[in-house]
C-alpha cells in the first residue's frame, strides 16, 4: 500500500506561514456553509517566479510554461506576460494556451507520447511553433495531416539519449521508455522525416531531468543538450533552429536547498548555441508549486489504538501528490472558531497526528505522524506548495464526492 513517509519528528507549520490574505479568504469560505475543500492560487507568486528565471537566462534561451503542472485559467493568464510560450499535451491545454496567447502573444509547443489524430490535427491547424514528435509513425501522421491542410508542420524529434554524462538528479534517459526515439534509431528516423512533404524538421526535444535542485548539474545538462543537438543536426542534415531541453528544475521541500537560479543563469550564459537556434526550457512545477495552497475542513478528530487521526473533507480525490511522490508534504492548521454550541468538538493537542481523507481506502492518507499544538473538528488544514500537480493530478471521480473548488487571490 502506498502511503507518504512518516513526518516524525516534524511539527506542523505555524499558521503565520499562510499569507494574511489567504487566511482571510479561507475563513470567509468557512463561514459560507459547506465544508471547505479548495485550492487557492496567487498568480503574482507564479509571475514572480517566471520573471526571476527569465531574467537570469541569456537572450537565446526561452521559458515555456508546461501547462500540465497547473491549468487553472487564472494562473495561466498570470504567467502569460512573463513567459515566452506554453508547452501543451492535449487539445484542452492547447485551447487554454491559445486563449492566453491572444493577450500576451507567446508561442506554443506540444508534447505527449500518444497524440491522437484529432490532437495532431488541432496542433497542425494552430500552426504551433513545434510538435515534439515521439515516433516515426507520429511523424508520418503529422505530415499527412499537414499536406491535407495545405501546411508544413514544424516538428522537433523527441530523443531518448543513450547516456547523459553529467551528475545530478537526472532520469528518463538511457533506458527503455515510451517517450521519444531511442538514440541509436535517430539517424534512420531523421532520414525519413526529412523526406516527408508536410514536415519542417526544426530540431530536437530532450527531456531527461526530474526534480533537479543542482544548478551546476542543470547547466551541464543544458550544455550537453546543445552540444548533442548541434552534432546530430550537422551529421544528419537538419537545419537546427530549436533545442528543447524540457523541464526538471526541482522544488525544495523541508531540509532541501533551493535551486540557485542566479548560478544557473551564469553557467548557462557560458554556453554558445549555433547561430539561429533557440534553446527552450519547459518548467512547470518550478513556476507554480509555491503559488498554491490546498485547504480542507477537518470533519472529525479520532483516536484508534493510540493513533490520532485528523479526518478531512477531501483527500487524495483532491490532492494525491503526497501519496504518489513519496514526500512529506507538511501542513498548517488554521483555527476556525465557529462551532455549534450543542455539539461536542473533538480535539488533538500536543501530539502526533495522521491526516486522512474521506475515501473508503486506507491509501487516502496525506500526512503521517506530524506533531500539532492543537487541531479540532471544524478547523482548516492547509497544505502549502500545492500549486503544481494538485487539482490536475487528483482522483476526482473516486466515490464521486464534489471536486475541490478553485479560487484566485
Amino acid at each position: 500500500m502506498q502511503l507518504p513517509p512518516s513526518a516524525a519528528p516534524r511539527s506542523a507549520y505555524p499558521v503565520d506561514v499562510l499569507p494574511p490574505e489567504l487566511r482571510r479568504l479561507l475563513l470567509f469560505l468557512s463561514e459560507a456553509g459547506p465544508p471547505v475543500c479548495a485550492y487557492v492560487y496567487d498568480g503574482d507568486v507564479a509571475a514572480d517566479r517566471a520573471r526571476e528565471l527569465r531574467s537570469a537566462l541569456p537572450p537565446w534561451a526561452a521559458v515555456y510554461y508546461a501547462v500540465k503542472a497547473n491549468s487553472f485559467p487564472g494562473v495561466v493568464a498570470a504567467l502569460a506576460p512573463y513567459v515566452d510560450g506554453f508547452e501543451v499535451a492535449s487539445k484542452a491545454e492547447l485551447e487554454l494556451a491559445l486563449r492566453a496567447k491572444s493577450a500576451a502573444a507567446p508561442a506554443v509547443v506540444a508534447a505527449g507520447p500518444a497524440k491522437s489524430v484529432p490532437v495532431l490535427t488541432a496542433l497542425v491547424r494552430a500552426e504551433v511553433e513545434a510538435i515534439n514528435a515521439e515516433s516515426l509513425l507520429e511523424l508520418h501522421r503529422i505530415s499527412r495531416i499537414a499536406v491535407a491542410e495545405g501546411l508544413r508542420a514544424r516538428v522537433a524529434l523527441r530523443v531518448n539519449p543513450a547516456e547523459i554524462p553529467v551528475a545530478g538528479s537526472l532520469h528518463m534517459g538511457g533506458r527503455p521508455s515510451q517517450f521519444g526515439v531511442a538514440e541509436p534509431d535517430v539517424p534512420e528516423v531523421l532520414s525519413q522525416a526529412l523526406r516527408l512533404p508536410g514536415l519542417d524538421v526544426v530540431g530536437f526535444h530532450v527531456h531527461a531531468v526530474s526534480g533537479n535542485l543542482d544548478a551546476d548539474a542543470h547547466a551541464a545538462y543544458l550544455r550537453w543538450c546543445v552540444e548533442w543537438s548541434t552534432r546530430t543536426a550537422r551529421a544528419n542534415g537538419v537545419d537546427l533552429r530549436h533545442i528543447d531541453i524540457g523541464g526538471g528544475i526541482g522544488v525544495a521541500f523541508e531540509g532541501e536547498k533551493p535551486f540557485d537560479v542566479a548560478r544557473f543563469g551564469e553557467l548557462a550564459a557560458q554556453v554558445e548555441p549555433p547561430a539561429g537556434a533557440k534553446v527552450l526550457l519547459e518548467p512547470g512545477r518550478y513556476l507554480v508549486a509555491d503559488c498554491g495552497w490546498y485547504a480542507a475542513e477537518v470533519t472529525d478528530v479520532k483516536t484508534s489504538y493510540g493513533t490520532s487521526f485528523v479526518v478531512l473533507r477531501g483527500g487524495i480525490n483532491h490532492f494525491q501528490l503526497p501519496t504518489s511522490w513519496d514526500i512529506v508534504h507538511n501542513m498548517a492548521v488554521l483555527p476556525v472558531e465557529r462551532w455549534p454550541e450543542d455539539c461536542p468538538r473533538p480535539v488533538a493537542e500536543n501530539t502526533e497526528v495522521t491526516v486522512v481523507g474521506e475515501l473508503c481506502t486506507p491509501e487516502d492518507t496525506l500526512l503521517r505522524d506530524v506533531r500539532v499544538d492543537r487541531v479540532r473538528a471544524g478547523d482548516l488544514v492547509v497544505f502549502p506548495y500545492a500549486g503544481s500537480y494538485g487539482w490536475e493530478f487528483a482522483m476526482h471521480r473516486f466515490l464521486a464526492h464534489p471536486v475541490a473548488e478553485r479560487h484566485l487571490l
